[in-house]
């Protein structure tokens, strides 16, 4: 008895040593990839919140939102952002309460500052992330445009686009374990 004591004494012992060696040691090199550098971060750190934290500085037209739809957008989105073989983005005003939603851009979408999120990171469909961000404020003011949010000739960047409500807006209720995010920027 005495010898297997002393040899879970020992396995304990050396157990503990081999832990807190491993703990300080560094993470294991694999001989694969590198840490990231701050600009390459940079480079992805691009996301936008509802409240316009992460716009960025640039701008564009309604005019100039047209032609960048016309070229990127409207083989997936149709004429006039309907008719095309995906996602209608313009109408279904007022038929979210009905038995048939149309849910589009101007109908359903809560923020304008989340749009700009998206297309900017998701479109077009088959280059995400090819628009500069220039292309970006402009074919949502387009889209925006297309909805009745957006006048004529209106142009849009970083201040315009926080005063824009989307009809939207009110429209959702935050779950209550989301109002309080806390490991965010």
């Amino acid at each position: 008895m005495a010898k297997y004591t002393t040899l879970c004494r020992n396995a304990a012992a050396l157990s503990a040593l081999l832990s807190s060696t491993l703990a300080a040691a560094a993470p294991p090199d694999y001989g694969v990839g590198r840490a990231a550098t701050a600009e390459e971060i940079k480079l992805w750190d691009i996301d936008v919140r509802p409240d316009g934290a992460g716009l960025p500085e640039g701008k564009g037209t309604v005019d100039q939102g047209k032609t960048v739809f016309n070229t990127y957008c409207v083989a997936c989105h149709g004429a006039n952002g309907q008719g095309g073989i995906r996602d209608r983005l313009v109408g279904g005003q007022g038929s979210l309460a009905t038995d048939k939603p149309v849910k589009t851009v101007g109908s359903f979408w809560p923020y304008a500052t989340t749009l700009f999120d998206y297309i900017h990171r998701a479109m077009p469909y088959t280059a995400p992330g090819f628009l500069s961000i220039d292309d970006t404020y402009a074919v949502e003011a387009y889209l925006l445009n297309l909805n009745g949010i957006l006048p004529d000739g209106a142009t849009l960047d970083r201040a315009s686009l926080l005063e824009i409500k989307m009809p939207n807006r009110d429209g959702f209720v935050p779950e209550p374990e989301f109002v309080h995010v806390t490991n965010s920027r």
